[in-house]
């Protein structure tokens, strides 16, 4: 995988679509090269059918982390929630009752990354501890690329 593989998967992770002209205005990458790498997506079974999901563990991004925040922060829950959302890699945040306030899902591409996401939340206002847990089996993932920075992809992904 290259540069222009991880734009053209930022591309119809943000757009939504797989077609090549949308593509093309969004990235700036030739119609005819859209087509022949995302034929080669497809082989690769990264892109995972016609809807162009993205099958996250061959990509890269196979790690999930389940984070249990346990916060005392001034405000509404919403806005703490939209501080956790600022953390790359965070997927889904979900207000909760009982002892965890919030519970933090992430897609990451390696045990570095956990620890960098951890070492995140520990430095937000308002977190007072966290407890995480590693994913056996995913039954369902939405919206992983959206959650990165292009320059982060590109850093985590492109083979050098």
């Amino acid at each position: 995988m290259d540069e222009r593989d991880v734009r053209l998967l930022n591309a119809i992770a943000e757009l939504e679509t797989g077609s090549p002209e949308q593509l093309h205005e969004a990235t700036g990458i030739p119609v005819s090269t859209i087509h022949y790498r995302l034929s080669n997506l497809r082989e690769q079974g990264i892109i995972a059918n016609d809807r162009y999901e993205i099958d996250l563990e061959k990509l890269g991004l196979g790690v999930t982390v389940l984070v249990e925040v346990h916060a005392d922060y001034q405000g509404s829950y919403e806005e703490f929630a939209d501080r956790l959302l600022t953390v790359e890699g965070v997927t889904n945040v979900y207000f909760t009752m009982g002892k965890t306030d919030f519970i933090v899902i992430a897609r990451l591409s390696s045990s570095e990354m956990v620890e960098r996401l951890i070492a995140e939340f520990e430095q937000l206002e308002g977190v007072e501890r966290t407890d995480s847990t590693f994913v056996i089996s995913a039954i369902e993932e939405r919206d992983a690329l959206q959650s990165y920075e292009l320059e982060t992809l590109l850093e985590e992904l492109v083979d050098d």
